[in-house]
């Protein structure tokens, strides 16, 4: 699964994008499937990917409060988080890999740029790292948060913050006796593989992450990052903001 720090989404291996791209354009799309060797198959309504605030869940609006100064919206999708920011009168640049999401936030009045976050070339600053919807989950396994931070690093002015939103998936693999029924050799029970898929289009096999927030604060802690845990949502998922020491 290509992770690499210049990796795009080709037109032809995007369905989330095109999901986008049709439901702005018409105001209505297809299934967008999505499936993984560890869950049953399901179905991402698309109608979220264009939430307003009202419609976000507590940890997402959270976020858009604590936003300050220049923002960088991280996977931004069809831009719903940018477009908030804006309203309030925030600086905001919106990056994602796919060009077809990339082309629509620019119809909304994004400023949006084709751009991979881990990419070394892509070195402006900016006061807050927005990361919602599970962002983090761009990192796809925990052995590559190394890499998420020195980015970070990177893109962060100073005094900057970085706000994600992640979910300690463990509650999947609990018994009712509450013991966790995980294979330890496999890895990190968060990493999770997904393929998506929507009409004729299916994407290329991608990891994503779900981090627990004590193993986000352990290797925050490593990488120079104090962790905060801002709020608890609603299912084992959280808001956290990062600072550098």
């Amino acid at each position: 699964m290509d992770n690499s720090a210049n990796k795009r989404l080709e037109t032809k291996r995007d369905p989330m994008g095109q999901a986008i791209y049709d439901f702005f354009h018409t105001g209505k799309a297809a299934k967008l499937r999505v499936m993984s060797s560890m869950f049953y198959e399901d179905e991402m309504p698309v109608t979220t990917l264009f939430r307003e605030f009202d419609d976000m869940p507590v940890q997402e609006q959270k976020a858009i409060e604590l936003c300050r100064g220049r923002v960088l919206d991280v996977g931004a999708g069809s831009g719903c988080h940018s477009l908030v920011l804006m309203e309030r009168g925030l600086d905001v640049v919106a990056i994602d890999i796919s060009q077809l999401s990339v082309d629509v936030m620019r119809e909304r009045g994004i400023n949006a740029m084709n751009v991979n976050y881990f990419d070394e070339t892509f070195v402006e600053k900016f006061d807050t790292l927005l990361f919602a919807m599970n962002g983090i989950g761009i990192v796809g396994k925990v052995e590559r948060l190394g890499d998420f931070f020195r980015s970070a690093r990177r893109l962060l002015a100073p005094g900057g913050q970085l706000l994600l939103d992640s979910s300690d998936i463990g509650y999947v693999f609990t018994d009712d006796d509450g013991s966790m029924d995980i294979d330890l050799a496999a890895g990190y029970y968060g990493e999770i593989d997904y393929t998506m898929r929507y009409k004729g289009i299916k994407g290329e096999p991608f990891d994503w992450l779900y981090i627990d927030f004590d193993t986000l604060s352990m290797y925050a802690e490593e990488y120079g990052f104090i962790c905060e845990k801002c709020i608890d949502g609603e299912h084992y998922d959280y808001l956290a903001k990062l600072t550098l020491k």
